[in-house]
């Protein structure tokens, strides 16, 4: 596009053509772009969808000695898979973030239906 005459476009010919690694804009979205917002919007979302799950494991999981609220993996899968099918994925943001702790990489349906999960 920079190089199209036909491009009306000023953004792309004001910035550089190559940005690199260290450079503060490398891999991220021009700055007020579509993309931009795309991905706010999308992390906003994701947040939302953490937080309802922290809400669930609250209300569906038990108190354990420690004072934290503990549900199994295969309990927390049939009661949240009926509001999203992304319940590892949430899982493993929730976990990235300190909110939730579990054992293993990943949980898979099935197999590790007795893992405990344990809201922090």
């Amino acid at each position: 596009q920079r190089k199209n005459p036909f491009s009306s476009d000023d953004r792309l010919a004001s910035k550089p053509a190559h940005t690199h690694r260290g450079d503060p804009s490398y891999g991220r979205p021009p700055e007020g772009s579509r993309t931009e917002q795309r991905g706010k919007d999308a992390h906003s979302h994701v947040g939302k969808e953490v937080e309802e799950l922290c809400l669930i494991i609250r209300r569906t999981g038990e108190v354990g000695e420690d004072g934290h609220v503990s549900v199994t993996f295969g309990q927390l899968f049939e009661t949240y898979v009926t509001i999203s099918n992304k319940v590892v994925g949430i899982l493993l943001r929730a976990r990235k973030h300190g909110l939730v702790h579990f054992e293993g990489e990943m949980l898979w349906q099935g197999k590790d239906d007795d893992v405990v999960i344990t809201l922090l």
